[in-house]
């Protein structure tokens, strides 16, 4: 049984925690209990989080009595699985684990899976394989897939089949007034395109239904190239992109690898440019396709090779270990050789910087296209993205910001207006409502002020709600 810490300045006391409890079959903690700290802590350890209560969910009822708890004490609602996109911190609010909530199924014969909020992808990807069968993901196998899914989700094989989002049947979600809701395309239509693409501002997506694809293996991998062959590589990549067929995702990066033991003794401490390729087809075609960028200078290390789709993460090597992270991105219609060479004074060799990966990743095909209809989907269109991300160590802490705004802004000239959601960064509100084309942003204020009106879920990645917009209700909640 869990202790509940008294404090006068406590926003939720003990008493209140308590009645809470009894509501929910999950913990109720209350800063300073035990497992109070695990719920909080988020992958992007630049993010703090100091709730007045954590919620650890175990079920849509669960959700909704905090909800329902949050609303009846004034207080903002938050939601965290794994906490690789924190963003903002939840301090004093409500925040609604659902890392407990880990119910998965798939469905062969219909290519379906229903995965809770507190799945993470590698499951997905494991029990999705036993059917044959894949989900749109993104680069980290570490990832929650409902998060993820939510803010757009691009990966390795999102040139042919699109954003994870694009893949999303229907969804449980507990709205602000503590309603348990069905959503697909029929019932709540503008509820349903928002939340596909607009992530969390309107409520807490309990369960997804998606899509899963006919993938089980692929030839992908990356590629390490030394450092002092960054522009002839960024040069001949820029032409090489956009000759590649759907079934071929690829991205580029300028990478700073720390000196850690964990790190192969070829790149430890190096500066090298990391190729990802990832082609839905055979061993053969995928190594001709590569070819022209194999032959523009020596590997340090090629990875690339025939694998199961399960070793998607093989592709990127995101990190897998919690660390403090600033990152801010950029979309492009094209990428000319200009802008190759303001991302290489900006980050390319010989250049101080304390930017840990500045990427270039090729978008178009199928993400150009929404799949499975309209939905708020931000960056529909764009041919590429820049991406820049620097590491929060105390000693370079004070410079990493300004270094990622620096690689960002010498693109800046080239840019969309728009960007990808799920990789935008922590933004004020004012910037992020710069995320979206402005009709869709309107659309999505619209839709806030709806079915979330009092901004209870306004921490991350939430857009404001219309002051003068109001949608009709499409369906009566599930009480």
């Amino acid at each position: 049984m869990t202790a509940f810490p008294s404090t006068s300045a406590a926003l939720v006391t003990a008493e209140d925690a308590a009645a809470l409890a009894a509501q929910v079959a999950g913990p109720v903690l209350l800063p300073g209990a035990d497992g109070f700290a695990d719920d909080v802590s988020a992958f992007n350890l630049a993010t703090t989080h100091h709730p007045a209560v954590v919620v650890g969910a175990t079920n849509a009822q669960d959700v909704s009595a905090a909800v329902r708890f949050a609303a009846t004490h004034g207080l903002p609602v938050a939601v965290q699985a794994t906490g690789h996109g924190a963003v903002a911190a939840a301090d004093g609010a409500v925040l609604v684990s659902t890392r407990r909530m880990t119910g998965l199924t798939v469905s062969a014969a219909t290519a379906t899976a229903r995965v809770e909020a507190g799945v993470l992808m590698h499951s997905l990807l494991e029990a999705a394989a036993e059917a044959g069968l894949a989900p749109v993901c993104g680069s980290s196998p570490t990832v929650g897939v409902v998060g993820m899914t939510l803010g757009g989700g691009v990966g390795p094989i999102s040139r042919k089949y699109g954003f994870a989002a694009d893949r999303v049947r229907g969804f449980e979600i507990v709205t602000a007034d503590g309603a348990v809701r069905s959503v697909d395309a029929e019932s709540e239509p503008d509820l349903f395109w928002a939340v596909r693409g607009g992530k969390g501002g309107f409520g807490i997506v309990t369960a997804l239904e998606l899509e899963l694809v006919p993938v089980q293996r692929f030839y992908a991998g990356g590629i390490m190239f030394p450092g002092e062959s960054a522009a002839a590589l960024l040069h001949a990549y820029r032409e090489w992109a956009p000759t590649l067929p759907e079934e071929t995702t690829t991205s580029i990066g300028l990478l700073r690898l720390p000196p850690l033991p964990s790190i192969p003794e070829p790149l430890r401490g190096q500066f090298v440019v990391h190729l990802r390729y990832a082609h839905l087809g055979s061993e053969e075609e995928g190594a001709a396709l590569l070819a022209p960028m194999r032959a523009v200078a020596p590997a340090v290390m090629d990875m690339v090779g025939e694998m199961p789709f399960t070793n998607v993460g093989m592709v990127h090597m995101d990190p897998t270990d919690p660390m403090p992270v600033f990152e801010r991105s950029a979309l492009l219609d094209e990428l000319g050789a200009d802008v190759v060479e303001a991302l290489l004074a900006a980050a390319g060799p010989g250049v101080q910087t304390p930017v840990l990966l500045a990427e270039v990743r090729h978008l178009g095909g199928a993400t150009a296209r929404a799949t499975g209809g309209p939905n708020a989907v931000s960056g529909r269109g764009a041919e590429f993205s820049v991406f820049a991300v620097g590491v929060l160590m105390p000693e370079i802490a004070a410079v990493v910001p300004d270094a990622v705004r620096a690689t960002l802004e010498a693109v800046a000239p080239w840019a969309r207006p728009d960007r990808l959601l799920n990789f935008a960064g922590g933004l004020t509100r004012d910037e992020l409502d710069t995320v979206w084309a402005p009709a869709d942003l309107a659309r999505l204020r619209a839709v806030k002020a709806a079915y979330d009106p009092q901004d209870v879920f306004r921490i991350g990645h939430t857009v404001a709600p219309a002051a003068d917009a109001r949608l009709p209700r499409q369906a009566e909640p599930t009480p």
